[in-house]
């Protein structure tokens, strides 16, 4: 029989086992207690997540895009003007090349007879299409895309049927933006691309094509090839969100003719053919790259020549709005 001491014994042992087991469970909120999940520390570490993603979304595809248009607007070293060689657009295959008489305007209901579609040179409206790195959403008047031209502006037509969106937006990070270029449809064209600056045309297939390029390097403002140099490029009187709209109808027995016959070419602006200013020696101006200085035995301006100033990259007012597809 087990004496009262060994009964207290054994329900020591007991109580302190339970005791034990306590501890073990938590009970007594020791260092082995549950511990609780962070969750608003979590919420904002995914918030500050969300957002970087979403800045980045937005970001890097305008970085992107500016990387492209910077490489698509970046001339070709090969092509550029110099004056060992003022027509760099003879190194390029396709190019056809015409001389046409500048100066000669006609009104905004007047249509001329062009000889070539679209036309790269010849009488023209008096107002030109703005210049400044548009891109029309729509066909322009062909009239004022040619007075355009007349000022070294590169005109870029294409096919809306015939250039697919990669082409269409390959062919805007070229013009959009850049002084000196335009770009619209031009419905009935019969290449996908073609390309025009004054008295210079390319007919290309693709938008890829290096031609591209090589035909804006050239021809962009190359003082050599275009009447009428200093002329601007904006045209605050030319509405282009509105721009006068392109007619594709054959023009009337009432179209102005190529010579414009009958028609007194504007005295305030230059000779054709980029001869320069009529009545100055050589028919060039002093100090303008490109080629064009005086001969060596006329070191002057003849009295009563203005100065002109040599148009640049930069813009003389903020570019007009660029309408997109």
């Amino acid at each position: 029989m087990p004496s009262k001491t060994s009964a207290k014994s054994a329900k020591a042992i007991k109580a302190a086992g339970k005791s034990a087991g306590s501890s073990r469970r938590g009970g007594g909120g020791g260092l082995g207690g549950k511990r609780q999940i962070p969750w608003m520390m979590i919420g904002a570490v995914v918030c500050v997540l969300a957002l970087i993603g979403g800045i980045a979304w937005v970001i890097v595809p305008r970085i992107e895009d500016r990387r492209e248009t910077t490489a698509a607007q970046t001339d070709v070293k090969d092509f550029v003007p110099t004056p060992q060689q003022k027509d760099p657009s003879d190194k390029i295959q396709g190019v056809v090349k015409k001389e046409y008489p500048a100066g000669i305007h006609i009104t905004a209901k007047q249509r001329v007879a062009y000889d070539q579609s679209p036309p790269f040179g010849g009488p023209h409206d008096g107002s030109w299409a703005a210049c400044t790195g548009v891109v029309y959403s729509k066909a322009i008047r062909t009239e004022n895309a040619v007075h355009s031209l007349e000022h070294g502006a590169v005109w870029i037509a294409y096919n809306p049927d015939k250039v697919g969106g990669s082409g269409v937006d390959e062919l805007k990070r070229m013009v959009k933006g850049r002084p000196y270029m335009l770009m619209s449809p031009y419905p009935g064209l019969d290449k996908p691309i073609s390309l025009q600056s004054w008295g210079h045309q390319l007919k290309l297939d693709s938008a890829d094509d290096a031609r591209v390029k090589e035909f804006i390097t050239a021809l962009r403002l190359n003082q050599n090839t275009y009447p009428e140099v200093g002329a601007d490029c904006a045209n605050p009187t030319f509405d282009a969100n509105n721009p006068p709209p392109f007619d594709p109808t054959t023009p009337g027995a009432d179209a102005i003719p190529m010579d414009g016959k009958g028609i007194q070419a504007d005295p305030s602006e230059l000779g054709a053919g980029g001869s320069g200013i009529p009545g100055m020696p050589g028919g060039s101006i002093p100090g303008l790259p490109g080629g064009l200085s005086l001969p060596t035995d006329s070191p002057t301006v003849p009295e009563g020549i203005p100065a002109i100033p040599a148009p640049t990259d930069a813009p003389t007012q903020p570019d007009q709005p660029a309408p997109t597809q």
